[in-house]
């Protein structure tokens, strides 16, 4: 398998998480929400997850002389390192289910710097207390200056015109998205070998964790999804046959969506074994600032709102920059 070495590589690796993880979320606005809701938009979205996990596996799992290829390491697994990486997947995506909903309730703007940014802070902390690599100083600095940014993004968000109710419920959503959201990445670290070159045997690769994460994603979604379907946050409630009468648009918006999503982690998890998980998966959830670019300035989220706004949402961007600096600074010095 393909085992990265090179630590500013596995920088450049994250960065692109970011980018991904920042972006998947626009193949939401690619379809009319009205008319194709976000629960029939997930269904698609898991398909893509767990269709470029297997590919990934098969291609750069499978070639290189280091590690194990994937269905060696398939073969050797243990049971425990299996489920956790597939429990992984299932807390991933509740917590994840309940982020679409925020950002179809409050935006790309807000849901994230709210949602992802307490996952960030607390998935860099149960990280780190697992594998603790990197200055703790640097780090937590980071951390914290990320927190003054979620604090600003919800007074920005304070200041729009939107009915209270669905304000109220979007915001609510997005804070306990990034609640479930902050465990995940611990669950499926456990799963692996800390070694990628030189495996311990019944630990997992990270491309046959992958894998799994992505079965407890697919599978968790016959749950959490379908709870979602039958007892919306906004709007009727949504039948199982509707998926069905999709046009070919609305469905490779889903599934484009989940294979943006699915390339960010997988770069994050290859990119862990040099940065460690704690800065990995710290800098990957810098797509905050990804979103709210794209919230602001193409979707216009914040058009409407009072004067004074735009100073928030430029203090929460500086905030957020010196944040993500201080987590890449943290290894290096």
């Amino acid at each position: 398998m393909i085992v990265i070495h090179d630590y500013f590589l596995s920088v450049l690796m994250c960065l692109i998480t970011m980018v991904c993880w920042g972006s998947w979320a626009n193949t939401t606005k690619l379809v009319d929400g009205k008319k194709w809701p976000f629960q029939l938009y997930y269904w698609d979205y898991c398909l893509g997850i767990v269709l470029f996990s297997v590919l990934f596996a098969f291609t750069l799992g499978s070639f290189g002389s280091e590690g194990r290829s994937f269905l060696q390491d398939l073969g050797q697994a243990s049971l425990y390192a299996l489920f956790m990486a597939f429990l992984g997947g299932i807390i991933f995506n509740l917590g994840n289910v309940l982020l679409v909903a925020a950002i179809d309730l409050a935006g790309m703007a807000v849901a994230f710097p709210v949602g992802v940014g307490i996952a960030l802070v607390l998935g860099v902390i149960v990280n780190y207390i697992g594998v603790p690599k990197g200055n703790p100083i640097i780090l937590f600095s980071g951390v914290a200056c990320i927190v003054v940014a979620i604090i600003l993004t919800a007074m920005a968000y304070g200041r729009l015109k939107i009915a209270q109710l669905e304000k109220g419920k979007g915001l609510i959503a997005a804070i306990f998205a990034g609640i479930i959201m902050g465990w995940f990445y611990r669950f499926v670290a456990s799963s692996m070998s800390v070694d990628f070159s030189h495996p311990e045997a019944g630990l997992l690769t990270p491309y046959t964790a992958l894998v799994f994460f992505s079965l407890g994603v697919f599978f968790s979604s016959f749950i959490w999804n379908v709870v979602m379907m039958k007892k919306p946050i906004s709007g009727e409630a949504i039948h199982g046959g509707q998926y069905f009468q999709g046009t070919s648009k609305e469905h490779l918006a889903g599934i484009l969506g989940g294979v943006i999503w699915s390339v960010g982690m997988s770069f994050s998890i290859l990119a862990s074994n040099q940065a460690g998980y704690a800065i990995s998966y710290g800098l990957g959830q810098g797509a905050t600032m990804i979103a709210v670019i794209w919230g602001v300035f193409i979707w216009k989220e914040f058009a409407n709102a009072p004067k004074g706004t735009n100073k928030l949402i430029l203090t929460m961007f500086i905030f957020y920059v010196v944040g993500i600096a201080s987590i890449i600074l943290a290894n290096t010095i």
